[in-house]
């Protein structure tokens, strides 16, 4: 598993900021028409609650986009932690260009310092072991890697990207393929080298999945005692993970069972914005 990086988004998030540009301002800005072309202006971005920062470079690229000759400021990089009413970007420019990127620029950053935020408060609570916190593939659909990359900004890491880059056999895959070993055999035939995960439900299972060489396993919902005793079968044959419904209040527990690793969908799923504003003044 390899985390996302932001030399690898480079094209992605102008993408992503192009789409955003269109969907809002269409046809053309109506409101900022308001503004006489030639106003200068000034501004700064505040955030209203503790968080940790991503996504500046999708704002950059929104500025980028609109107009170039807006100036950009940070006092703050992706990964940084801000706290209540600090004053994180300072921007120079057309007020029309400020006015018209204002909410793209705002909906990018405060969506993924708030996948950063949820994540950072998660790895905390397990930074005693040494299990690492993964995501899945819950994301808001298109905006994917940038919800990944916005997790290691948090301290959290990158699971499987999507269907393509790692074996994931679970329950349904095994019941359709005959059995763990016969699915395992099938994945090491179709992509020779793809890192093969298999979903287990109780030790036996587990047992299988070992006796079938795999690379990781992965618990569903297994007990804490089960994942202990888990733990010990394994003897560090394979990379352990562990899944399902888990949440703040049972993270800790299972973090400490000994596990390498445990998936969370809640890291990009469960979204609650930052609150942010940006001020303007002329």
């Amino acid at each position: 598993m390899k985390n996302i990086e932001l030399a690898d988004l480079s094209s992605e998030i102008d993408d992503s900021v192009r789409r955003a540009l269109l969907e809002d301002i269409g046809s053309g800005d109506i409101s900022a028409q308001l503004v006489p072309a030639d106003k200068l202006a000034s501004a700064k971005i505040i955030t209203r609650e503790a968080c940790i920062i991503s996504g500046t470079s999708w704002v950059e690229a929104v500025f980028r986009q609109l107009d170039p000759l807006v100036i950009l400021n940070w006092s703050v990089a992706d990964g940084d932690r801000a706290e209540p009413n600090q004053t994180i970007l300072h921007l120079e420019g057309a007020a029309r260009s400020l006015l018209t990127g204002e909410r793209t620029a705002l909906n990018f950053l405060q969506l993924l310092s708030g996948v950063a935020t949820r994540s950072q408060l998660m790895a905390d609570k397990v930074a005693h072991t040494h299990v690492k916190l993964l995501d899945t593939r819950k994301t808001i659909p298109g905006f994917r890697l940038a919800q990944k990359y916005a997790v290691t900004c948090g301290g959290c890491h990158n699971h499987r990207i999507g269907l393509y880059d790692a074996f994931l056999i679970k329950e349904n895959h095994i019941a359709a393929c005959g059995g763990i070993l016969e699915a395992i055999n099938a994945a090491r035939l179709i992509a020779p080298g793809r890192p093969v995960e298999v979903e287990v439900e109780s030790l036996s299972e587990l047992q299988e999945a070992l006796k079938g060489g795999a690379d990781l396993i992965m618990f569903d919902e297994l007990s804490l005692a089960d994942m202990r005793e888990g733990v010990r079968l394994n003897n560090g044959q394979a990379r352990l993970e562990a899944s399902g419904g888990i949440n703040e209040s049972t993270l800790v527990a299972i973090a400490e069972t000994g596990i390498d690793y445990i998936s969370i969908g809640a890291l990009t799923k469960n979204l609650k914005a930052i609150d942010l504003s940006m001020r303007l003044s002329v």
